[in-house]
């Protein structure tokens, strides 16, 4: 039952009715809030029913916490069942696929899924961990690269898109596509980067960097090895051996593996998709020297079902340090993955909070 039909057919009496019956039809269009205790529910939540003088009705989570009450930790009244949740995030796919080059606003979304926005948007970014307006910018990014890929001229593909203005696809390309739409569209043919190698005391490292920011930090013990990983990532890339001008940003780099902190910020260059965006972010915030659980991450993008996600984003992770995936473990203690070793991982983390200690 959708919450506009409740809003407008039902009365108090008819909303006790669904709370006495522990109707799931009203679970999603209607929540009950008991005084006593200042919690609130969804209709078919299992605990004790209480009194009806101690009851409070609200068409919205929002508008229950906005009064003072919070979550039920049983009923768990912000989410939605998994059923429910996995048809959801089909439907909402559906309406932004048939509305990809032309955004669809939320209000109408709502409308047409019959479901409060904000409860909406909630339940989707729980299942998927980006919210529906990131969804939908990353489907028309996909959209206007695909168009660029068949060779289509950058004006023509932005409009295909659905993009209103070229100023807003150019804004972005660098954190989106990790090059200009005109040199993505070449297969980054052209682009130059230039890289430098140098000791550490774990092995060498391999520091790649374009006109844009740091696109690549590679981790190993043969040099050429490392080359020929940078070479196959870039395959249409100018490589060019430049230690001695990236003297500094190799510098920047070796002192932060050896576990030094608050050292500046360098840019980066690297192109992700909207939900690794938000886990790199998260990651950016776990101080040096200490860890998160890939379960903790997804938590705070919108839900633990996504903890497998947030691992391959850790694992996909071209910029290793600058963003530090290192910090990230399993929920059992473990080191988990790590793409340069899990020495290394443990050595860097050793190193980071010895350097805290100080």
């Amino acid at each position: 039952m959708s919450t506009a039909a409740v809003m407008q057919s039902s009365n108090p009496a008819e909303l006790w009715d669904a709370v006495v019956a522990r109707n799931r039809k009203f679970d999603g269009a209607v929540y009950y809030g008991v005084s006593t205790t200042s919690i609130y529910c969804r209709p078919s939540c299992p605990s004790r029913r209480p009194k009806p003088e101690n009851v409070q009705f609200f068409f919205d989570p929002e508008s229950a916490e906005r009064a003072g009450f919070r979550a039920c930790l049983r009923c768990k009244p912000r989410e939605l069942p998994g059923s429910e949740k996995l048809q959801l995030v089909r439907n909402v796919c559906r309406a932004v696929e048939k509305n990809v080059d032309s955004p669809l606003p939320m209000k109408q979304l709502s409308a047409e899924l019959k479901m409060n926005a904000a409860t909406l948007d909630r339940a989707f970014k729980q299942s998927t961990g980006i919210t529906i307006k990131q969804y939908a910018e990353a489907r028309r990014l996909s959209l206007f690269k695909t168009a660029l890929r068949f060779r289509q001229d950058v004006t023509t593909a932005i409009y295909e898109a659905g993009y209103n203005s070229s100023s807003r696809v150019y804004e972005h390309s660098n954190a989106r596509l990790g090059m200009t739409p005109a040199a993505y569209s070449k297969g980054g043919n052209g682009i130059r980067i230039r890289y430098a190698i140098a000791p550490y005391s774990a092995g060498r490292a391999l520091l790649a960097v374009t006109e844009k920011g740091i696109c690549g930090v590679k981790l190993g013990s043969d040099p050429d090895r490392l080359i020929h990983e940078l070479e196959g990532e870039y395959p249409k890339a100018e490589l060019v051996h430049a230690d001695s001008e990236l003297r500094d940003w190799m510098s920047n780099l070796l002192r932060r593996l050896e576990g030094e902190i608050d050292l500046p910020e360098l840019p980066v260059d690297v192109r992700t998709t909207a939900f690794q965006r938000r886990v790199y972010e998260e990651l950016r915030r776990i101080p040096a020297g200490e860890t998160r659980t890939y379960s903790q991450i997804a938590k705070k993008l919108g839900g633990e079902s996504g903890r497998r996600a947030v691992a391959r984003a850790c694992a996909t992770n071209n910029v290793a340090v600058f963003i530090p995936c290192h910090r990230v473990v399993r929920s059992d203690g473990g080191m988990g993955g790590y793409r340069w070793g899990l020495d290394r991982k443990e050595d860097l983390l050793a190193r980071e909070r010895q350097y805290r200690r100080r």
